[in-house]
C-alpha cells in the first residue's frame, strides 16, 4: 500500500503598509507565500503549487498576487528573498559602538 497526499506550508514574507483595496484604509498588510508539496509516506518531496497573497490586517481582505508582484513589493520594502531585511531596525537616538557620537551609550544614560 502506498500512502501519498499533499501538505501546505504558509510563509510570511513581510509586513507592508499599503492602502487596502477592500476597505480603503491605509493599514498593515501581510505578504504571504503558500506552497503545496506532494508527500509520499508523509514525507514532503517536491512543491507543485506556489501562490502569493496580501492580507489586510484591518479588515482581513485577501488578494492573490503574482510572483512578480510579490518580488516587486519585497524590493520596495527593502527585504531580501527570504523575507528578512538586511539590518535590524535601530531605535531612534541610540548609537551603536564604533559610530560617531558617544560610543555605545544611549542618550538617556548620563
Amino acid at each position: 500500500m502506498i500512502i501519498f497526499g499533499t501538505k501546505g506550508y504558509l510563509y510570511q514574507l513581510a509586513i507592508l503598509t499599503m492602502v487596502c483595496g477592500w476597505c480603503g484604509n491605509p493599514a498593515a498588510h501581510t505578504l504571504r507565500k503558500r506552497v503545496t508539496k506532494f508527500t509520499l509516506f508523509f514525507i514532503p518531496l517536491f512543491p507543485f503549487s506556489t501562490k502569493y497573497a496580501t492580507q489586510c490586517t484591518f479588515c482581513g481582505g485577501e488578494q492573490q498576487i503574482s510572483q512578480e508582484q510579490a518580488d516587486q513589493l519585497l524590493a520596495q520594502h527593502g527585504a531580501g528573498p527570504d523575507g528578512r531585511s538586511g539590518q535590524a531596525p535601530q531605535q531612534p537616538g541610540f548609537t551603536q559602538p564604533g559610530q560617531p557620537g558617544q560610543p555605545g551609550q544611549s542618550p538617556f544614560q548620563r
